[in-house]
């Protein structure tokens, strides 16, 4: 009959492998991993105001129109001049009509003048228009913000926008592959130190299993 106090007892048990690191441990094997995650900080950058102090940038945060956003939040931005189709309409339209009144001699040349001049501010006034800012954001719906004022130091903004944003998410992902390192690092170690414990209960097992069979 097989003697029961030679099986090993639950102390001497090989050690289990131990448990993934879960994503709340991350920060941990961050700090804790030989300089596999570390990430240098970005410089820092001078805030951005656009002249009619509507749109502020940082390094972290786009504010237009009182209304802020983190930059990781955001996919790209994009500038897009708008006419304003009614005035221009109307001052193109009415313009002919002014025109070809007074080439029909229906009106005199004040009254023919005037329509001219005021007519020509509205095709102007609707050709200008606007500038509209389309922020994509990730995961949700696009938000649009009206900008008035000329468009080129508007593309300027929004190329700056842009390149932060790119700059922001280049430097996440370089933490998240930090961190991704740091935990694989950590799981290895505590692999090889389980391994190690592993074989070094495996003789001391072996000897007790002899001396039992002796007795």
């Amino acid at each position: 009959m097989k003697d029961f106090e030679a099986q090993p007892s639950a102390a001497t048990t090989a050690p289990v492998a131990p448990e993934e690191i879960s994503g709340a441990a991350l920060l941990t094997a961050r700090r804790t991993a030989s300089g596999l995650a570390s990430v240098p900080e970005l410089p820092p950058t001078p805030p951005l105001h656009s002249d009619d102090g509507r749109a502020t940038l940082t390094d972290t945060m786009l504010t237009v129109r009182g209304q802020q956003f983190l930059l990781l939040e955001l996919e790209r931005a994009e500038l897009t001049p708008v006419r304003w189709l009614l005035w221009y309409l109307l001052g193109g339209l009415g313009l002919a009509a002014v025109m070809i009144a007074f080439l029909q001699n229906w009106l005199h040349t004040g009254p023919a003048m005037l329509g001219m001049a005021i007519t020509a501010l509205l095709l102007a006034y609707g050709h200008r228009g606007t500038n509209r800012l389309r922020l994509h954001r990730l995961g949700r719906e696009m938000v649009n913000f009206a900008l008035p004022g000329e468009t080129s130091p508007w593309q300027r903004f929004t190329a700056e926008v842009n390149r932060r944003i790119y700059r922001v998410h280049d430097q996440a992902a370089r933490e998240a592959a930090a961190l991704l390192a740091a935990a694989d690092e950590a799981m290895r170690q505590a692999a090889e130190a389980a391994q190690t414990a592993a074989a070094t209960a495996e003789p001391q097992q072996d000897t007790k299993d002899n001396s039992l069979s002796h007795n």
